[in-house]
């Protein structure tokens, strides 16, 4: 499981962010990142090994290429966790909302 420090820590960065975004369409070689982003393919490699060190990538042999792609359950499972904080403010700020409402009667 992607721990939540690990993901956002990769995710950081704009070119990793960047990365993702193309994985999420289809799987790609390292070399054909490279030729969607403005960075050289070495660069692009030391991106895609943080994304796979934290879980939000993996890599797989097709032919004489490296190819990644994004795993959507663990994206997917991060998602959910960012949607129960989100709900739980939503419910702390809706009881502050009747406190204060309360008060002005």
């Amino acid at each position: 499981m992607v721990t939540p420090v690990a993901a956002f820590a990769a995710l950081a960065d704009e070119t990793r962010w960047a990365v993702l975004q193309a994985l999420g369409a289809e799987d790609l070689s390292a070399s054909a990142l490279a030729a969607r982003l403005p960075v050289t393919r070495q660069a692009v490699a030391k991106h895609l090994a943080v994304l796979e060190g934290a879980g939000l990538v993996e890599s797989y042999t097709a032919g004489r290429e490296r190819r990644y792609r994004a795993l959507g359950a663990e994206l997917t499972a991060l998602g959910r966790q960012l949607e129960g904080i989100g709900k739980a403010w939503d419910a702390r700020l809706a009881r502050l909302s009747r406190l204060a409402q309360d008060l002005d009667r």
